[in-house]
């Protein structure tokens, strides 16, 4: 078997969302990263990646590029590249700067409220709960995930959205292995979160809705911290 240092990335012939053989390239180690087939740590060295995908290192090198600017990739002077570790610091400044975003994103929510947006998060969580109620991890964390894309898209700030989905992305495989790790009382309690806050958004109450989010943001860093075993940082 091969080390995670060795691991490969299948090539794909598509285009990358974002234009080019370094967008695709960058797409496809994106999801890569974000489901767990590049572990954090995980050594990204240019020649190799170029041969699995059939190209010269010039786009791996933009598409390392990218991924460094959005924080899933870290350099250290004549060292190649890595996947990005979390350490306790890192996972505390998202924690507050996702809190300040996220509570904006549901205050614009409430503005633009609907019934139909209310139907569809109550659907998506009563999925959650049913998902996590037969501890299918798998569907829970992409209802999780999906759940938030709906609240930013009805926020209808696509900078907004963009932001704070590069902040989550930065510690989704963090957050989905810690999900995987909950006993099942536990699992439940997470997805009943969500149809909670959904009743806080309806509810027209800016302050609750804030103060709901933060706590759901507070309680996904706290998983990650246990796992990891963090200190607090002040």
């Amino acid at each position: 078997m091969a080390s995670p240092d060795e691991r490969s990335v299948a090539p794909q012939s598509r285009t990358g969302a974002d234009g080019g053989l370094s967008g695709t390239v960058a797409e496809r180690l994106r999801a890569a990263i974000h489901d767990g087939s590049l572990p954090p740590g995980t050594r990204l060295v240019e020649r190799r990646l170029a041969a699995q995908f059939g190209t010269s290192h010039i786009p791996v090198r933009e598409a390392l590029a990218r991924l460094v600017e959005e924080g899933l990739v870290e350099r250290s002077p004549r060292r190649s590249a890595r996947v990005a570790q979390l350490d306790a610091r890192a996972l505390a400044e998202l924690e507050t700067l996702r809190t300040v975003l996220e509570q904006f994103v549901v205050r614009r929510a409430q503005e633009r409220w609907s019934p139909a947006a209310e139907r569809d998060l109550r659907r998506i969580a009563r999925r959650m709960v049913e998902a996590a109620q037969h501890g299918d991890v798998a569907s829970l964390t992409a209802l999780d995930e999906r759940f938030h894309e709906r609240l930013w898209r009805l926020a209808d700030h696509p900078l907004l959205s963009e932001v704070v989905a590069g902040l989550r992305g930065r510690i989704n495989r963090f957050l989905r292995d810690t999900t995987k790790a909950l006993p099942r009382k536990r699992l439940r309690a997470h997805a009943q979160a969500h149809v909670d806050l959904v009743a806080v958004i309806a509810s027209g109450d800016a302050d609750a809705a804030a103060d709901a989010m933060a706590a759901h943001i507070a309680a996904g860093a706290r998983r990650i911290a246990e796992a990891a075993g963090f200190e607090p940082v002040n």
